[in-house]
């Protein structure tokens, strides 16, 4: 059975005390929030998940900036729980993400937290009922994140979009709240670096959570390892209008990623100390 270094169990255990403190001071603080508007609900999360990416030792590099333009509905490829850190910690969102997810112990409350919405994406009769509670949230000005993959890949390659949840946008349209347009900003996640140096297809799965995969064992591999590289890359917004097709855009959305995930993987941007940014 292999056996990690001494100073990495150390440091593994120092992080998640850390991270245990914190979470115990600021769930009440969030919980405050949520209910009464002060402080500003998006900022516990981010400043949470800026803990959190130091903690597992995750350098981002964030090239653009998410769109100004509301409402915004931000779609991202998808490659470990890690990817809602990387995004939380940029700016203050909301995430889409699978209902199993509210029952998971601590993760769940943490999820609901941060205002999730919660879908069920096997069950196509209720697709329309998620698509109209996402449309709310994005038309009350919450930018939310959706992974149009539907569950984690392997870091290497991207899995076909899902379209159903784009639909949100149509609903949004439909309301008969004036709304000219949603826009949608595609986004892409690549993990590129492993202390330094450019991770190839082989050491890439270091940075997924795939499927079924066990979560505490694979985020206590992250904090033992640690000197990690993601890249974050905002790309050009496409205009979901009156009209639009979801299916259309979700291509787009699906082609800008890919061909941004290929490039990055090929040509990693250069390392860079933790914390940093670079636009």
């Amino acid at each position: 059975m292999a056996t990690h270094p001494l100073p990495g169990r150390i440091r593994a255990s120092l992080a998640i005390a850390a991270v245990a403190c914190t979470t115990l001071v600021g769930i009440p603080i969030q919980m405050l929030a949520v209910k009464t508007g002060f402080p500003p609900p998006g900022l516990i999360p981010r400043l949470w998940h800026r803990m959190a990416l130091k903690l597992l030792g995750i350098r981002v590099h964030v090239h653009g900036r998410p769109e100004q333009a509301r409402p915004l509905m931000i779609v991202a490829n998808h490659v470990s729980w890690s990817d809602i850190c990387v995004l939380g910690a940029i700016a203050e969102l909301s995430f889409v993400a699978k209902s199993d997810m509210a029952g998971w112990p601590l993760f769940g409350l943490l999820a609901k937290l941060q205002r999730t919405v919660f879908v069920e994406r096997e069950r196509r009769r209720k697709s329309g009922e998620q698509a109209s509670a996402l449309a709310r949230r994005l038309e009350a000005g919450d930018v939310m994140v959706l992974f149009a993959e539907g569950t984690t890949s392997d870091g290497n390659v991207m899995l076909p979009f899902k379209s159903t949840l784009f639909g949100a946008a149509q609903h949004a349209l439909g309301n008969g709240d004036g709304l000219e347009r949603v826009v949608i900003q595609p986004v892409t996640i690549a993990y590129t670096r492993l202390h330094g140096m450019p991770m190839g297809r082989q050491h890439r799965p270091h940075a997924a959570w795939i499927g079924d995969s066990d979560l505490v064992p694979h985020i206590g591999s992250l904090i033992t390892e640690g000197g990690m590289d993601a890249e974050v890359h905002f790309g050009e917004p496409i205009a979901f209008e009156p009209g639009g097709d979801r299916k259309r855009i979700s291509r787009a959305a699906e082609e800008q990623i890919r061909r941004k995930l290929a490039d990055v993987l090929r040509n990693p941007a250069p390392s860079k100390h933790a914390g940093s940014t670079s636009r």
